[in-house]
């Protein structure tokens, strides 16, 4: 789509926008939008409402953290067309977006900021802040970075007025626009979940069927694991770890950072599909030195124990040496197990299924020691299972490689999305034609 500019532009006065349509105005927030506070004290509304990725969304009163009921009455309520900014732990968050337009009568935590627009109209005023809140500008305001900040430190911030008409204008563009580029994210976000489900069953397929449809089956006796290719043996996984090792618990505590230190894992680590090669937290020599079985090798497994419980991950050679700490356990593979089928069968639906039937716990799962020593394993001769890890490692590239693919396009749209709402809340592209056409 290509839209024209606006016929003239002067300078705006505002360092992070270069020029603006001449017959727009700047103006402070405080002459658009007012502070608005209403109490929620008896409860007078119940609808609970939550700033999530830029939009707020309905949450469930009931399931909110433990919270009771009456502590809700410490709430605000907000009323639709009204703002929201959430200006708080700006020094330790810088990603998330901060601002966002409230659709429906409900309740807000009273440490947000909510204003209420005059004389502007409210979606308008929402892209814009959208516009700022991408340019990270909250960030940078009262001269330097803030813990948080108030309606007084933003009250000076400027707004960019045109006319009504063209408020409407834009804010009606990009609604219609941006709501296609959603739903090209949303196409790609589900594509992303298929690709998620089918390396999951090829894996798992694999690992307790093998490769070859016509071999004859037995009954594991293990509910999870059902009928198994007949040659293959049923192990527990400390059987198959390398003679004179110990599936070991994490143990080092996570303490004060120690430069030059020893680095060790913890189960927030592995979030990804990889242990990552660098910003952990390093301990003392003295201390790793105290805790050498929970040391970690290169092509050893670490496996995660707790929260995440099943999550299983190689380790590379630049992490050779490293500790764990709690809330994780390592393997070393032994001799008679390939270690790219082993870590296979440790991802298995089979085997997450034991370990979430072994995991116990209120406030987070945890699995025992004794419990993942004891996991069932499968273990068909080491020719098939190298021939099952290629296979894996084939399919699995492919589908990765369309993941990559996926995610670079929801990256693109979502840069195309920003960049769609800047012109157009800038003034820098003049959508009033575009939507007169669609009106027509």
């Amino acid at each position: 789509m290509t839209l024209p500019t606006y016929p003239r532009y002067k300078d705006s006065g505002i360092s992070w926008i270069a020029a603006v349509p001449s017959g727009w105005e700047v103006t402070p927030l405080l002459g658009v939008a007012r502070e608005r506070y209403e109490s929620n004290a008896g409860m007078k509304e119940n609808n609970l409402l939550s700033l999530s990725y830029g939009r707020i969304v309905r949450k469930d009163l009931e399931s909110n953290d433990g919270l009771l009921p009456e502590s809700f009455e410490t709430y605000q309520v907000v009323q639709p067309g009204d703002t929201i900014f959430r200006l708080t732990d700006l020094q330790n968050d810088q990603r998330s977006l901060r601002t966002g337009l409230v659709l429906e009568t409900g309740i807000i935590t009273s440490a947000y900021l909510c204003v209420e627009p005059m004389g502007i109209d409210p979606n308008y005023f929402s892209y814009l802040l959208r516009f700022y809140d991408l340019s990270k500008t909250f960030y940078s305001m009262g001269g330097g970075l803030r813990q948080s900040m108030k309606y007084a430190d933003v009250k000076r911030l400027p707004v960019l007025i045109p006319s009504k008409s063209e408020q409407m204008s834009i804010a009606d563009f990009l609604d219609r626009e941006t709501a296609k580029i959603d739903a090209l994210i949303a196409e790609q976000e589900k594509l992303l979940a298929l690709l998620a489900e089918k390396r999951q069953a090829t894996i798992s397929h694999a690992v307790t069927r093998g490769l070859n449809p016509d071999t004859p089956l037995k009954d594991s006796g293990i509910r999870w694991l059902g009928q198994v290719p007949a040659h293959w043996e049923v192990k527990q996984l400390k059987h198959v770890a390398r003679p004179g090792t110990a599936i070991t618990y994490g143990i080092v505590q996570a303490g004060p950072h120690y430069d030059g230190g020893v680095p060790y894992i913890r189960t927030s680590d592995m979030s990804g599909d990889r242990l990552p090669l660098h910003g952990y937290a390093l301990t003392s020599p003295e201390i790793d030195a105290s805790y050498t079985r929970s040391k970690v090798a290169a092509g050893d497994l670490v496996i995660a124990i707790r929260a995440t419980v099943g999550k299983c991950l190689p380790v590379p050679p630049e992490l050779d040496g490293a500790n764990l700490t709690q809330g994780t356990a390592k393997v070393s593979p032994g001799d008679e197990v390939v270690p790219a089928f082993l870590l296979s069968s440790l991802r298995s639906n089979a085997t997450l299924a034991y370990f979430d039937s072994m995991a116990k716990g209120a406030t987070f799962k945890e699995i025992t020691l004794d419990a993942l020593r004891r996991a069932p394993v499968l273990r068909p001769s080491k020719e098939e299972q190298l021939e099952i890890a290629r296979f894996i490692e084939g399919e699995t590239g492919k589908l990765d490689s369309l993941q990559t693919d996926a995610e670079r396009a929801i990256d693109l749209l979502k840069e195309r999305r920003s960049a769609l709402i800047a012109a157009a809340v800038t003034g820098q592209i003049d959508v009033r034609g575009a939507v007169e056409v669609q009106a027509a």
